[in-house]
């Protein structure tokens, strides 16, 4: 018995020590678990989205770079590989039994016919691989067209051809939403402290269109470039092959706006010797390393261009939805008003390379001059790009209108000039034209993605529009390969009358947007999502996956589950500001 009493004294006298060791031991953890003294809360948020701007400048500056690399070493090979084909002694020696004329004529034909389709699956594909994967998947299929010259034959050309055309479309596609939503993204983290503020309001109307604009200039400034790298597999190696002007001219007896066709007369023979299978095989490599690069840095240095749970919110919304969407923003007038401009944006870059570059440049100046006359144009367009800057400042139209009157003046010139074949004293003129109509071009171009990104800035919507521009530009693109055979003169009054229409409905346009008359945009359906087996995230809840760069959209607050018989959100009518 005294030893239980003596046992609970020992006990009780311990309670005391054991309060005082919690005590410090909470102490302890307080302090382990605490505010560190020297953090500062709003100075790490500073960091925090300073970085987080940083990232969304270097995925403009890679998804430029990639759009950069990707198109160079397309339209570099295709044109190395056309001017070979064309050489009678090169088909020849090398390949005798298997037409490779024939073969030239469907690769073409599956580059610019293929896009005609494009409408009815890019916005499925984009919805589907997300806007970052669809980019990396349509620059591997660039890469698989480089690598299929390889080995020059029916079944690995005309394929690879015909894939490049099913992904022109997209590419681009994806190419413009991205550039827009990075803009988008910079200006949230510009104002995060704004947007912590008013989490549920929408932004002032026009908030991000500086950001638009300066993306968009850096994007087509990089891009213009790749009309300059394209040339260099010529400048360092086709060139040292080639013969000089009076040999390949000898038979053409008109140029420019007096010829037919695609430089009637050119000699058959352009390679005074043929190039070593090994060196070809080096210029091929040099090239498809080049395409992996563009796959690397999107992969790589591309970040996404949406939070996770946005890209299931815009999947969701159906898959019949989705292929439907295009066709009904047609209904809006602002879009129809453009679809001139479209078309005229494919005339021009496709006339460039092939009617004048051909017609005009080649015929006055021989075939060796080609690269440096498609590098002038180049370097201009790549230069005036940042002249869209001047947007910042004055009101839209006016880049537009500056680079459509160019177009208009040179067009004129063109129809009423027709130069002397070999005749070398008409350089100056011709790479001065060259340079105005990369200073037509890179205003309209920059122009027209500019003025699309400031149109349409709710996110939902972009990959729908930027579909129907760049599936507009590639049925011009065709018309221009239809019309290959047809007269000079025939072709520039095509495009001066397009032109003009252009204008005309473009101004149009502008005119009813300020008399603000009624949008008639389609509504997005809310996003239905399944209960079962996934447990869709509130608007509220941790995000986890995700890096915190989406957008607050317009009160848009997604409920767990949707039926079919739910009333769709209202349009905010997105009138131009």
């Amino acid at each position: 018995m005294e030893k239980n009493i003596d046992g609970c004294q020992d006990g009780a006298k311990t309670v005391p020590s054991t309060g005082l060791g919690t005590e410090g031991t909470e102490t302890q953890l307080d302090d382990f678990m605490g505010a560190h003294p020297d953090y500062n809360e709003e100075e790490e948020e500073q960091k925090y989205f300073r970085r987080k701007r940083l990232g969304v400048i270097k995925n403009v500056v890679a998804a430029s770079l990639a759009g950069t690399l990707t198109y160079s070493v397309y339209l570099g090979l295709l044109q190395m590989q056309l001017i070979l084909h064309y050489d009678e002694t090169y088909r020849e020696v090398k390949y005798s039994n298997i037409r490779l004329e024939d073969i030239d004529h469907k690769v073409l034909m599956g580059i610019n016919v293929t896009p005609v389709a494009a409408l009815l699956y890019t916005p499925i594909l984009i919805r589907f691989f997300g806007t970052k994967w669809a980019m990396f998947l349509a620059v591997g299929i660039y890469a698989l067209f480089v690598s299929s010259n390889y080995w020059e034959r029916y079944y690995t050309l005309v394929p690879s051809a015909v894939a490049i055309g099913m992904v022109i479309v997209p590419l681009w596609a994806s190419m413009g939403t991205y550039i827009t939503r990075m803009a988008q993204k910079y200006y949230e983290y510009v104002n995060y402290k704004e947007e912590q503020e008013k989490e549920r309001q929408q932004a002032p109307r026009d908030a991000c269109n500086a950001y638009i604009i300066v993306f968009q200039t850096i994007f087509y400034s990089c891009f213009h470039l790749s009309f300059v790298c394209a040339q260099m597999p010529m400048v360092f190696f086709l060139n040292n092959y080639l013969y000089q002007l009076n040999h390949t001219l000898f038979a053409v007896k008109h140029c420019g706006t007096l010829s037919h066709g695609t430089l009637p007369g050119f000699n058959k023979t352009v390679l005074q010797s043929l190039p070593r299978s090994i060196n070809l095989i080096i210029v091929e490599s040099v090239l498809m390393a080049a395409a992996f690069l563009a796959m690397l840095v999107v992969l790589v240095l591309c970040g996404a261009a949406y939070r996770p749970m946005e890209e299931i919110d815009m999947r969701s919304i159906g898959w019949g939805n989705i292929f439907q969407l295009p066709f009904k923003h047609m209904k809006d007038y602002r879009l129809r008003h453009l679809f001139p401009l479209f078309i005229y944006s494919g005339f021009e870059v496709l006339f460039v390379c092939t009617g004048f570059s051909l017609n005009y440049g080649v015929c006055a100046l021989g075939l060796e001059r080609l690269a440096y006359l498609l590098m002038a144009y180049g370097f201009s367009a790549s230069a005036c790009s940042s002249l869209a800057l001047c947007m910042l400042r004055l009101r839209r139209h006016i880049p537009l209108l500056a680079g459509a009157f160019i177009h208009a003046v040179l067009l004129v010139t063109l129809f009423c000039w027709a130069p002397e074949p070999r005749y070398l004293a008409q350089a100056p003129l011709l790479y001065s034209i060259a340079v105005l109509w990369g200073t037509g071009s890179a205003l309209n171009k920059t122009g027209i993605s500019i003025l699309l990104g400031m149109m349409y800035k709710k996110k939902e919507r972009q990959d729908f529009i930027f579909t129907i521009y760049h599936w507009w530009q590639a049925l011009a693109i065709f018309t221009v390969y239809l019309w290959s055979g047809l007269p000079m003169k025939a072709k520039l009054s095509i495009m001066l009358l397009t032109l003009v229409v252009a204008v005309g409905t473009y101004l149009w346009m502008e005119r009813k947007v300020a008399q603000n008359m009624e949008v008639r945009l389609p509504r997005i359906p809310r996003p239905r999502h399944k209960t079962r087996g996934y447990r869709y995230l509130e608007d509220n809840s941790d995000e986890t996956g995700s890096d915190g760069d989406g957008d607050k959209e317009d009160n848009d607050r997604h409920p767990t589950e949707a039926t079919r018989e739910d009333e769709l959100p209202k349009e905010d009518g997105e009138q131009l500001g």
